[in-house]
């Protein structure tokens, strides 16, 4: 009897113990700190991790600058061949600016990355081509949208982190099965997809939105049809886009919307005003800017169906609510201004 009491009590013993385990593993990582944004009982609070935080802090980290240089002097385009683009900047803020750009887009590589060696006017590499267009995207980003960046701005570092390529890109990605013509298919149902915060949702929320100009609706609010037709399916797909919102920016839905009425625009933050021109900025540039390099972009750049790489929002938040915390780059580098152009989006 001693033996079986002995036995049933290091039983408990290491069941508690799992259970002390199971607690810590699970638990403990889930110590989220709530933050209050709006009136109480508004639904308007917001959870951070603050282990989370500090890791995204050391990924946001600025990059080291180098001092502006006056703009008095020769011009670029007239000291140098072929510059199309910043040829009416002095050489030294050219210099300046190209030294930078290489610190944020190609550290290992260096200059060769676009130029080559012996001749840096030619382009022969698609990268020059591709970094040609990217600066003057960079300048319309800066100048006509400011109704999302305001005049935070962006540089190349903000999407590039000293990559080649921007950790965080898509293409057209109809889900598991491929597309298969006038047949239906499952988009992803039930399987697990990483664009939508690996949730059970459709694969490809970006082409529908970011790239066509398709209506952001769920299901209408009333037993019957009266004005918003959307579908099950269609609200699905809206879904997975706010997903990916959450997951790219590290919020919860109330960062834009007030729980009680999610659709009430008069009820939700004004960041909602902000992503809503920010989801039009991102059609645009894939639209104008990155469609445009179709036959630039060499075949393994390419996605699975031929379509070039695209942006979305976690290219430049990167798993923060504001881009490097809302540190501006874009000030030190008035060049990437660009020149002003009238302003193509409309107020929601």
């Amino acid at each position: 009897m001693n033996a079986t009491l002995r036995a049933a009590s290091v039983a408990a013993g290491i069941m508690a113990a799992a259970g002390v385990v199971f607690c810590v593993l699970v638990f403990e990582p889930l110590g989220a700190i709530p933050v209050q944004h709006g009136y109480r009982g508004t639904g308007l609070v917001e959870l951070f991790n603050p282990k989370v935080v500090a890791n995204e802090t050391v990924l946001n980290k600025i990059p080291a600058g180098l001092p502006q240089l006056p703009a008095a002097g020769v011009k670029a385009g007239v000291a140098y061949k072929n510059v199309q683009v910043l040829g009416d900047i002095s050489v030294g803020q050219f210099t300046r600016l190209m030294v930078s750009f290489t610190n944020w887009v190609a550290p290992q590589q260096g200059c060769n990355y676009c130029h080559v060696g012996n001749n840096f006017a030619a382009d022969d590499l698609y990268t020059k081509v591709v970094a040609r267009r990217m600066i003057q995207m960079v300048q319309h980003i800066n100048v006509d949208w400011k109704s999302h960046v305001a005049n935070t701005g962006v540089t190349c570092y903000t999407c590039h982190r000293g990559q080649p390529v921007p950790a965080y890109l898509w293409f057209n990605n109809p889900g598991p099965g491929g597309a298969q013509g006038m047949a239906e298919t499952n988009t992803g149902k039930n399987l697990m997809s990483p664009a939508a915060a690996d949730s059970s949702l459709p694969y490809d929320p970006f082409t529908p939105f970011l790239q066509d100009s398709n209506n952001i609706r769920v299901q209408g609010t009333t037993a019957l049809p009266t004005g918003n037709t959307q579908s099950i399916k269609q609200t699905e797909w809206t879904y997975a886009l706010m997903m990916h919102f959450s997951q790219a920016l590290g919020v919860n839905c109330t960062y834009c919307h007030n729980t009680r009425s999610f659709g009430d625009w008069t009820q939700s933050t004004p960041q909602r005003a902000t992503a809503w021109y920010g989801i039009r900025m991102a059609r645009d540039l894939n639209n104008a800017y990155l469609q445009s390099l179709a036959s630039v972009f060499p075949h393994n750049r390419l996605g699975p169906y031929g379509d070039v790489p695209k942006v979305d929002c976690a290219t430049c938040h990167q798993g923060v609510y504001k881009p490097l915390f809302g540190v501006s780059m874009a000030k030190d580098f008035p060049e990437l201004g660009g020149v002003p152009q009238p302003v193509a989006a409309t107020k929601p």
